[in-house]
């Protein structure tokens, strides 16, 4: 972590980058507050430093926008975050929960030549465990245009699960019963768009996932069916 820069500060901006990202994008002050678990004001009297150290741009009432030096920020942190749930996924075999946490913890304490030579011994991998995009050491990122999410998939198709973004041990606990993870393949046999339900064929087992599962698993499409 630079020693100019507070964890607040870290996760404050790393939060305005996940919701920028997002297919909801919004990013006023209360939605940032309510993510983190900090009073409106709090948030409000961030983004006002925050604005002050050209890290973000602020403007009363309106969304939050990341600056230039804000985004590189945000993409550091992202960076080490992802590398080390590579590393302890892969080398430390953790579940797909604990590295997330523990994640947490580290991404706030890992040098840019740490992150660099993590990513060196892992292989430079370009995606985590869950299937994101890892940015590269100059910030630069290749996320998977192909993907889609579950809830938006074609019925009659097989396609390949690509990405899990949910990060609670619930999410993870469901997905590893169901077989639910990175790299297995699935057929999704009905959208039920009224009822806001998605249904799938994996592993010869039927499911029956709603619309806040089904938007948290990304897939791409492999032939028709």
């Amino acid at each position: 972590m630079n020693n100019n820069i507070s964890i607040a500060t870290e996760n404050f901006i790393k939060v305005i980058y996940k919701f920028e990202q997002g297919e909801v994008s919004d990013t006023k002050p209360g939605s940032i507050a309510k993510e983190l678990g900090i009073s409106s004001a709090a948030a409000t009297d961030m983004a006002r430093k925050l604005a002050l150290k050209k890290l973000i741009d602020y403007k009363k009432y309106k969304q939050l926008k990341l600056t230039v030096d804000g985004e590189k920020l945000a993409l550091s942190i992202v960076r080490k975050h992802r590398l080390w749930e590579t590393f302890l996924h892969n080398i430390l075999g953790l579940s797909m929960h604990e590295i997330h946490r523990e994640a947490e913890l580290l991404e706030h304490s890992t040098s840019n030549f740490l992150a660099n030579k993590i990513s060196q011994y892992l292989g430079n991998p370009t995606t985590d465990p869950h299937g994101d995009p890892i940015p590269d050491e100059h910030g630069e990122i290749h996320p998977d245009t192909l993907s889609v999410a579950l809830s938006l998939a074609e019925p009659g198709c097989d396609y390949e699960i690509v990405r899990l973004s949910g990060s609670d041990k619930e999410f993870f606990d469901f997905c590893q019963s169901n077989h639910l993870s990175v790299g297995n393949n699935l057929v999704v046999k009905k959208q039920y768009s009224t009822n806001c339900m998605t249904e799938i064929e994996i592993d010869e087992v039927k499911l029956l996932l709603n619309q806040n599962l089904a938007t948290t698993i990304y897939v791409k499409k492999l032939n028709s069916k």
